[in-house]
């Protein structure tokens, strides 16, 4: 399965998004997405199953719980690919990032000159 179909789904994105802050047993996972997003636990599994056979996610075991987490070759991967893409974006977030330093700038002279 390509990296883009993977992260194509909103669960897989979410359960990413989860490992993203460390790892979690596939119970704390479950509990969440089925919560979120109202699907079973075999389905919530299938989602981690395809998150582990396309490599974003690695798991073992610690007892009778299974813990996952984010691997991030993968997504090395999709950020390589991306990278062809940033001219088209990157400089507008450079001219945001001025007009907000501009706009504090002239804030603080603006209130330097209040006092």
């Amino acid at each position: 399965m390509h990296a883009f179909d993977v992260l194509g789904d909103p669960v897989r994105r979410r359960i990413l998004e989860l490992l993203a802050d460390g790892e979690r047993s596939s119970g704390e996972l479950t509990a969440v997405v089925r919560e979120e997003f109202g699907i079973s636990q075999p389905a919530v599994s299938q989602h981690l199953k395809v998150l582990r056979d396309s490599g974003f996610a690695v798991v073992r075991a610690e007892g009778t719980r299974r813990l996952y987490a984010v691997d991030s070759a993968p997504l090395r991967q999709v950020d390589a690919w991306l990278d062809r893409f940033r001219r088209f974006w990157t400089p507008h977030l450079d001219a945001l990032a001025t007009e907000i330093a501009r706009g504090k700038r002239a804030r603080r002279h603006d209130s330097g000159s209040e006092q």
